[in-house]
């Protein structure tokens, strides 16, 4: 991702594929989803070793989270 719009793109086009093909999600329920979500990020280092990368340093942590927080009540 290298913009705003790039990332709200992609969530929206997760949004689809959900709406689409929920069935295939190992985690299609909201509770499963962030739960899922909160053990990737605890594994976000070990995850970009095996593929041979380093964690990025410049990662915005704190925007995501602003923006999943704000997912609970934006309408």
């Amino acid at each position: 991702m290298d913009s705003r719009e790039a990332l709200a793109s992609f969530v929206r086009s997760l949004r689809r594929d959900h709406a689409d093909n929920a069935a295939s999600w190992d985690n299609a329920d909201l509770g499963d989803f962030l739960e899922a979500l909160a053990a990737w990020v605890d594994d976000a280092a070990g995850w970009y070793q095996r593929a041979g990368h380093d964690l990025p340093d410049n990662a915005d942590w704190a925007f995501f989270a602003r923006a999943l927080s704000a997912a609970t009540v934006y309408e």
